[in-house]
């Protein structure tokens, strides 16, 4: 959830290299603001006690956007090095929830 919050706070400040690379993969800055602003409310669904369902698309939507992100990189044609961290961090976002699974199934 750290990696998403440095994430969408990224977003909103300005950055040149970011928009170098958004243009780069063929994104509008104005893409980061949204996602960002998802990124910060799929947290607060996650954190916040409760409300299963909603975390249910919470995790769906970090997936998505995980695996869009890396996507965009991959067919942009940057090299694997570039877009590798991705991988890593759908590895533990999948982790995350299978052990919110397990926590879950613990609790009945």
């Amino acid at each position: 959830m750290a990696m998403m919050l440095f994430s969408a706070g990224s977003s909103f400040m300005e950055n040149p290299d970011g928009a170098k690379m958004m243009t780069a993969i063929g994104y509008r800055p104005y893409v980061l603001h949204l996602l960002a602003v998802a990124k910060i409310l799929g947290v607060m669904a996650i954190l916040t006690p409760g409300l299963p369902r909603l975390k249910e698309w919470a995790y769906a939507g970090f997936m998505f956007d995980l695996i869009g992100a890396a996507y965009s990189f991959y067919a942009s044609g940057f090299a694997f090095k570039d877009w590798a961290f991705m991988m890593v961090l759908i590895a533990v976002l999948a982790c995350s929830y299978i052990f919110y699974h397990k926590r879950l199934q613990t609790k009945i």
